[in-house]
């Protein structure tokens, strides 16, 4: 089955045409390929597994930290999700030995 693509505009009502089309595609059956083959259930659970190590990497601590005045008002000045910076800033200064020896 070939694909096709189709760009729907969602401040657009739909046709009767991309009505049908949804609904068709919807209820067709999933076709393994080559680049999709059929999974065992054992697959499957390894896919779980490795999901779960994942999202458990990717869960952020909360953590008390002190910043001097001036430290906390460069970075509040940032705006919106300047938390979210220093910490990329901390995680790649963490990983630079250089960056944590010039700072001992």
């Amino acid at each position: 089955m070939a694909t096709k693509k189709v760009t729907i505009s969602k401040n657009q009502k739909l046709t009767g045409e991309q009505t049908e089309m949804l609904k068709a595609a919807a209820t067709a059956p999933i076709e393994p390929d080559e680049e999709l083959p059929v999974q065992t259930d054992e697959q499957l659970a390894q896919f779980r597994r490795l999901s779960e190590i994942k999202r458990a990497e990717r869960r952020k601590q909360n953590v008390t930290l002190r910043l001097s005045a001036s430290a906390l008002k460069k970075a509040r000045a940032w705006g919106k999700g300047y938390t979210s910076i220093l910490s990329r800033i901390l995680e790649n200064a963490l990983n630079d030995p250089e960056m944590i020896k010039r700072n001992l």
